[in-house]
This record gives structure tokens, sequence and C-alpha cells, in this order.
């Protein structure tokens, strides 16, 4: 893509947003570098990567990856065998930390695999290596005394030594003599050895070696005879204390050496990691999504916003191109945003195949080109000495010669600086040779031939930018398929142009012109109450689409409780038919048995029996069929009563009393609702279950649900009480998701903050222990929690 319509467009300041949401140097090379591709494969594996870091940061939240080092020199002199300094493998130490954030990040057993599930699974921590380094390097000053044995017990020797040292030089300073023959009653250090401040007078009376003297020659600082041995053997335990250290990072050194291909792999995918995650970052600031590219360079943008305007006042536009017609001319008044369209659909085209997220509305589609050539702006060179019109000329005559069917071209004002009618008839024949090219093409005029130019001709659309008479001010909105008016006269008329003078111009202005305007000024209405018209019908397709659920709900609500009374009326049905067939049977066997011996008693007996029973079920029957449900007073219900809404068919326990309407509050599972006491009825005891909620056999209620937590939690500015409340319930949702370690950051300051939580730290049960930031951690501003 050539550099000047980067420059143009203004792309360079896209990329400086994206370098502020990388967390390493070594990311924002990568986003300095970015630049659009016109391989199709290769921006689609580039959207998709940005937008699976998207859909990770918005299910767990974004990863630090602050602390990646370039260690590139370092791997090189490995390779050769040389030895690392105390800053080069802390710079290792710094990487490996950020592999294994970034891993302990990726891990998600339940999610799908996605794009990035081979880079994460790729990164290696190299944990033994990193806890070798930490436990022998505490910082670029200072190597740990548990580094080796030996350096332990030089270490150990060292201090015997100094201690000998001190206690000699201190009885000869506290001494009576020395409070007259010493200048000061201190110890000093000269070249490396223990000295004291001798007056020069007292010179011959300390017995040693002079190391210095004062600018002034009154004082000697003299190494007395009886520390001498002892400081020379604090020197050389002092060289063998180096030797030692040389040996520590020798071997630290060869530990790495044998890692190298894993260090490098490292170094080129966390870079990377940070350069994917900064574009989805920009793409979550900017509210962008995925655009779904194709290679028949056919654009619609939905509700596209340019990226570098005010999100809130922006208004966004709808722009297609390159399917009914590759040509599209706008036209409007001044300001009324014309520029900023072309702007828009150029920049957003740059971004897409630099594989950035565009600010529009998903399901916007763009086109894959080989080159976008721009000429915007005021072209005007006082050094060439080239008018507006000429370096205009100058951009057109060069995108003329380069611009093919893979092309995309933005013309601004084309034709104008010169006589309008022969800048009109340029403006058409440039215009006709780009078409003619299958190039896709944008240009705004207020040329009145070029609108009909575009009215006449096939595959050439005008657009316009509308503007409200009303309000004189423009509404940014474009439209497709209505040219621009030029409103001179409405304007005019507002602002308190007297009427006659309007129409003496109006009368100047030939027939045909005057009805093109007229038409324009039609067509544009009726552009807007069409608009209108389907915002309406919109609104009238979202609510019948909500009643039609509604519906469809209510339908198969009433078909199970239709399936439930008819499946229970066949119960009671085949149980009253056989009773039925029982009766008979055994009246038929009675009229058998005493009929025939004419024993008129017993079928007397059994006819009765028979009517009884036949008695009994009819009073059954009426009383199911006449039960009704059995009216409460506000006094019948105490709290913790079991009731059953009946209008929700769910039991529950009463948690208020109620009040002068009969209205409490009903608890059902984790459900709080307020309901009267008519829809209630008093059960014997409440059902409180509900999905998510198991009983134990305890009794406890367990509660399942997935957690997506951060890996550090930044408490800076808040005070101690707020940070603790927010450290305890982040600390509850961390361990409950198996988070090995997370990061408290709150800043070093006076330490009162960083004191409260490491206190609060010593009595969570949960806390296997805590530690202050080490180098790449946020030193004393963090605070390091390990779970147990």
């Amino acid at each position: 893509m050539n550099e000047k319509v980067l420059k143009t467009l203004e792309y360079n300041k896209i990329i400086n947003m994206l370098k502020d949401e990388a967390g390493s140097d070594l990311g924002r090379m990568l986003c300095s570098e970015l630049k659009p591709s016109n391989d199709l494969n290769e921006i689609k594996k580039n959207q998709l990567e940005t937008d699976d870091a998207l859909k990770r940061i918005w299910q767990k939240g974004s990863v630090s990856f602050s602390g990646i080092k370039d260690i590139g020199e370092s791997l090189k002199r490995l390779e050769i065998g040389s030895t690392l300094g105390v800053g080069e493998l802390l710079s290792i130490s710094s990487l490996l930390k950020v592999a294994l954030r970034v891993k302990t990040f990726s891990r998600n057993e339940d999610a799908e695999r996605d794009s990035l599930d081979d880079l994460f699974e790729s990164i290696e921590p190299l944990t033994n290596l990193n806890k070798e380094i930490e436990k022998c390097i505490i910082s670029e000053d200072e190597i740990a005394d548990d580094a080796s044995f030996n350096l332990k017990n030089i270490r150990r020797q060292v201090k015997i030594t100094n201690d000998r040292i001190h206690s000699q030089l201190s009885s000869l300073v506290n001494s009576q003599n020395g409070k007259t023959y010493l200048q000061e009653s201190l110890i000093t250090m000269r070249d490396g050895r223990y000295c004291v401040p001798v007056k020069q007078e007292y010179r011959g009376n300390v017995t040693g070696i002079i190391h210095d003297q004062s600018s002034s020659g009154s004082t000697l600082f003299v190494e007395p005879t009886a520390v001498v041995e002892l400081n020379n053997k604090l020197r050389e335990l002092s060289v063998k204390e180096a030797e030692e250290i040389q040996i520590i990072l020798a071997n630290l050194s060869i530990s790495c050496a044998e890692y190298i291909d894993q260090l490098r792999s490292d170094l080129k995918l966390l870079p990377y990691l940070d350069f994917v995650f900064a574009k989805a970052n920009l793409a979550k600031k900017m509210k962008a999504s995925m655009p779904e590219f194709n290679s028949n360079r056919f654009i619609n943008i939905k509700q596209g916003r340019h990226p570098l305007l005010d999100g809130k006042k922006v208004v966004p536009i709808d722009v297609n191109l390159g399917k009914d017609f590759t040509l599209l001319i706008i036209t409007g008044p001044n300001t009324g945003g014309k520029t900023v369209s072309l702007k828009t659909v150029g920049l957003l085209s740059l971004m897409g195949q630099a594989g950035l997220h565009i600010p529009a509305l998903p399901g916007s589609q763009l086109g894959v080109f080989n080159e976008i050539f721009a000429d915007i702006g005021d072209e005007q060179s006082i050094e060439q000495s080239l008018s507006t019109f000429s370096a205009h000329m100058v951009n057109t005559v060069n995108i003329l010669e380069k611009a093919d069917s893979d092309s995309l071209v933005l013309f601004d004002e084309l034709g104008a600086g010169t006589d309008p009618v022969e800048g009109a008839a340029l403006g058409i024949s440039i215009l006709s040779f780009l078409k003619n090219m299958g190039v896709r093409t944008m240009a705004t005029t207020h040329y009145s031939e070029l609108k009909l130019f575009a009215l006449s001709t096939e595959g050439v659309q005008n657009a316009s930018c509308e503007f409200d008479v009303e309000t004189l001010r423009p509404t940014y909105r474009l439209l497709i398929g209505i040219p621009g008016k030029s409103n001179a006269f409405a304007i005019s008329q507002k602002l308190g142009l007297p009427q006659y003078i309007i129409d003496d111009a109006k009368s100047r202005i030939d027939a045909d012109n005057e009805q093109f305007e007229d038409v324009l000024a039609e067509l544009e209405q009726k552009k807007r109450q069409i608009e209108k018209d389907k915002e309406t019908i919109s609104v009238y397709k979202s609510q019948i689409a909500s009643l039609k659920r509604d519906y469809e709900i209510k339908n198969k609500t009433l078909d199970e409780k239709k399936d439930k009374i008819l499946s229970k009326a066949r119960d009671e049905a085949l149980d009253i038919l056989k009773e039925a067939k029982e009766t008979a049977d055994e009246a038929i066997k009675t009229i058998n048995k005493y009929g025939k011996s004419g024993n008129m008693k017993e079928l007397e007996k059994s006819r009765s029996s028979v009517g009884s029973k036949i008695k009994k079920n009819q009073s059954s029957a009426s009383m199911k069929s006449s039960k009704q449900k059995k009216t409460y007073k506000p006094s019948d219900f105490k709290i913790g009563t079991g009731v059953k809404v009946l209008s929700m068919n769910l039991n529950g326990s009463v948690v208020t009393l109620p009040n002068a309407d009969g209205n409490l509050t009903v608890k059902m599972g984790i459900l709080n609702s307020k309901v009267n006491i008519k829809d209630l009825e008093i059960i014997d005891e409440p059902d409180i279950k509900a999905p998510g909620l198991n009983r134990t056999g305890s009794g406890k209620i367990k509660m399942n649900k997935s957690l997506n937590v951060k890996m550090e939690l930044n408490l800076i500015g808040k005070t101690v009480d707020e940070a603790l409340f927010e450290l305890d319930k982040y600390l509850d949702d961390a361990y409950l998701a198996h988070l090995p370690q997370v990061y408290i950051i709150h800043g070093k300051g006076t330490g009162t903050l960083r004191n409260a939580i490491q206190t609060h730290l010593k009595k969570c049960p949960y806390v296997k222990s805590y530690r202050n930031g080490e180098h790449g951690e946020g030193g004393a501003g963090a605070t390091v929690v390990e779970f147990k």
C-alpha cells in the first residue's frame, strides 16, 4: 500500500492508538510495523486472531504482557558459550514470568479451541529454570547467599572478619587515648580497607598504614597495624566472593543454554500475542467488529464511524459500493460530511486489510484492494509553485497511471479550483475512464453536471449528505440514491437576505436548472418519508414478533394444561368404569345366586349396597367439581409459612408479612417475588429447590458458577476499607477459580495500604503465602499471593 494514502487517511494515528494498547516494547514495535495486506487468506487469519483475542478479553479480562525483555543478544552470547551478566539473567527471568502469566491466562478447559490455542500451547514458562534464577539473583546489585554453599560460607567468613575488625577498631576509638589522638570517634574506609581518622600531630602515636589525608592535611586516615591482617583477609574474601559469583552466573548461563530453542520461541510468541491482544483491546475501545471480506471488491459498511472522531458525536453512515454500481458521486453543502464519508470508507478499508476490527455493525463487508488512492484536502504547494487545481491534477495524473480494477480511488472535490464548466467536463471524463476500467471510485463534488452524469449513466450512483434547512445544520447522514441540493436560496433566506434579491436571483436561473433543483428537493423529501416509514415498519415488525412469541408461549402452555387435564380425566374415567364393572359383576353374581332360590331379603340387601356405592361416587364427583380455592386472611401468614404461588406453580416460603393491600414477599429458591395472598395457597412444607441449588446431606446449599477471574486486582486510589472489601471478594473468586497465584496492585505511597492488605492476608485461611513483587512484578508496589 502506498505511503501517501496512509498519511492522507491518517492511518498512522490508528497505529499510535494501537501501540498504546501494547504492554511491551517488542509488542509496540510489531504494532508500528503493521501495514495493510492484499492477501485474502492472510487478512482472514489476522482478523480471526483479533476476534478470538477479543472473545477471550470479554470472557476473562485482559492479560498483561508487561515484562517482556528483548533477550535476543543474550541468546546469541549463550550460543557461543559466554557467561551472562546479572541483568541479562534477570531479563530472561522476567520473560519467563510473563510466559507463566500468559500460559495461566490461556487455560480454559471448557472453551472450544480457537486460532490462538496453538500459540498459547507453544509457550514454555520453564518454571524450574526461572525458580533457579530467582533463587540465586535477588536484584541487579545482589546475589542471594543461598546461591551456592561456597558463597554462603564466604559471606559468613566476611561477616565474622568484619565483626572482628569493628571490635578491634571500636576499642581503639572508644579508648581514652583514641579520643585524644583521633579527629572523630568513627570508623571509615579508604580503598576498601577500614581506617580511623588520626590528627596530624598525633601521627606517631598510632602505628599503621596511612591511606589518605584530608584536603586541609589536618587529618590522616590510618589503618592500624592490629587490623592490617584482618583487612588483608577481608580483601581475599572479597576476591573469592567475586569468583564464586562468576561461577554461579556461569552455571546459570549453562542452564539457560540448554533451553535456547524454547527461550527463542517465547521471545517470538509473547510479543506477537501482545500485538494480537493490542488489536483486540483497540477493537473493544472502539466498539468495533470483524468485517466480512470478499474478493469481488464489494463494500457494504453498516453504521460505520470514523475511528478518529468522538464516538459520542460522530454520526454513523451506511455505504455500499461495487455491487450495483462501481462509482459513487457524493454532493451536498460544505461542512456537511462529504469528506468524512470518503475518509471513513478509505480508513476502514485500510484497517480491515491490516487485520484490525472496524467501528461498524457486525456483518459489514469490505473488498480486498491492492492499492487505495486518495486525493483529499488542500494540496497547494508554494515551493513547487503549483495552484490548488494544479496540485490536485498532479495527484489525479498519478492515480490514473497506477489505478486498475483492484484499486479503490477517493476524490475530494474533483475538478475544483478552475472554471466550473471545464472542471465539470474534466471530472466527468476522469470518472468515465475509471468506471470503464472497473475501478471502485468515490468522489465528492458541487457540480450539477456530475449529478446529471450519475442520474443518466448506468453503474453510477448519486449520494448526498443530508442538510436540515430549518436549523441550517448538516445532519451528516449519507443518503445513497439522492443527489445533494445546494440549498443556497433557502440558507440565504433563513439568514435574512431580502426576498426580492432571492427572487431576482431565481429569475436568472434557466428553467431546466430550476426544475432540476425542484426534482432534487422532491426526491430528498420522498427519501426522508421512506426512511421514516421504514423506521415505523421496523417498530411494527418488532412488536409483531414479540406478540407472536407471546402467542406461541401461551399456546404451548394451554396445550400442556389441556393434555394434563385430558390425561387426568381419562384416568378418572377408567377408574369409574372399572368400579362400575366390578359393581355390575357383583350384582349379577348376587342375582344368579339368590334369584333362583327366591331369597328376596338378600336381593334387597344387594340392591341397597349398590345404591349406596352409586350415591357415594356421585357425592365424591360433586365434591370434586364444586371444590374451590380456600380464602385466606392476612393473619394466616407468618414468616416461614410454606406456600404455593398459583400463578407461577412454584413452592416457596413467606419472607415478609402482608401489608395493608395483602401483598407480601415469597422466596422461591433464589427468586424473591412480591405476590398477593389471593394468589397463594398454604402448604405443609415450603419447597425451596431451584435450578443451580442442591441440598447436601448437611443441609448446605452448593452453587455452581463459572468463574472468570483476572490474574490481578488494582486497588490504587482506594481507601483501606474500600480496598479490603474488594480484596475479600476477589480472593474468594480467585480461589474458587483455582488460580495458583494472583497480583494485588496497591502502589508504594506511604505503605499504609500495602501494610493493611498484607495484614489482612495473614488472616485469610486459604492464602498459602504472600510476598512483595519482584523485578518485573511491580516491586514494592504490588503483593504476590499464592493460594493453598
